[in-house]
């Protein structure tokens, strides 16, 4: 899947500027540390949507690392209102990071400093994904995270090590594994369909709890899927019916094949389809679009 590639005017602590005149000092802690938390939020038809969720997982995870956003949240969606405007942007996303800012190298969280806060806007095909399609392919890979994923954090060596196993294996997302059951895609949710029940991991430290999980969750219930949260296997994923992931700019994506082995003969699965075109046209109304 594409990388995520910054329209031309970025926000950075208070400014709308250039991206490539856009500078921060090497002592911010984000840089030195990884000390800071991010969101990505999807735009459709110049609408963020899904906002409830993203300002409840993005005050979350500020929460729990003892962060403040300087901003109430009407003036904050104010600023990304404005990124979208600036940047004609249509369809795609916004990336925001806040890191505790810059201080004098200390692994304890300093007191007293001026918060980074940053976002850029991207474009991307959110509701006609190419992939969504033809879907996608995944390895397993074994899970060396911290034990925190959780929180939303800009400390991403372990799923950047991930990602580059499966793009090494020719693979597009991976899943990672730990004790012998999945925990979540490389940057996404991950799930499984079998004997007309969705199954997903529950909720704890262990993942990040996805924005779009509530609402697949609902959405599975009313096309006649029964649910199960709890733990899987990779075996579960190679003889499942269906498998897909999802996240902010992709809605879900079908996976085909596993570690080289075929997802219901690698044919995409009607459960999925359904998941799909129903959150599309729920987004949809959410974007003002008939």
């Amino acid at each position: 899947m594409a990388a995520l590639i910054s329209m031309q005017k970025v926000f950075l602590n208070g400014e709308f500027v250039d991206k490539d005149s856009a500078k921060i000092s090497i002592f911010d802690r984000g840089f030195i540390f990884g000390d800071g938390i991010y969101e990505v939020v999807p735009v459709i038809n110049s609408i963020i949507v899904e906002k409830d969720g993203f300002w409840d997982r993005f005050q979350r995870s500020l929460n729990e690392i003892s962060l403040n956003l300087p901003y109430t949240n009407d003036e904050f969606e104010s600023i990304l209102n404005n990124l979208i405007e600036i940047n004609s942007l249509k369809e795609g996303g916004l990336y925001i990071q806040i890191t505790r800012g810059v201080a004098p190298r200390d692994f304890s969280f300093v007191k007293g400093v001026k918060p980074t806060i940053m976002a850029f806007a991207f474009s991307d095909s959110v509701l006609e994904h190419p992939a969504a399609k033809s879907g996608i392919t995944i390895i397993s890979t074994p899970d060396i995270r911290w034990k925190r994923r959780d929180i939303k954090s800009i400390s991403l060596l372990g799923q950047c090590y991930a990602k580059n196993q499966a793009t090494i294996a020719g693979a597009d997302e991976c899943f990672m594994v730990e004790d012998g059951y999945v925990t979540e895609a490389g940057s996404s949710s991950a799930f499984i369909i079998k004997d007309g029940t969705l199954i997903t991991k529950p909720l704890s430290n262990e993942i990040l709890p996805g924005i779009r999980r509530n609402r697949l969750l609902n959405l599975a219930k009313q096309i006649g899927l029964q649910i199960q949260e709890r733990k899987f296997s990779m075996d579960e994923v190679y003889n499942a019916d269906e498998c897909f992931i999802s996240a902010a700019t992709i809605i879900l994506l079908p996976v085909i094949k596993a570690d080289g082995k075929a997802i219901n003969g690698g044919k995409i699965g009607e459960y999925t389809t359904k998941l799909r075109e129903l959150y599309k046209r729920a987004l949809k109304l959410e974007a003002n679009i008939s």
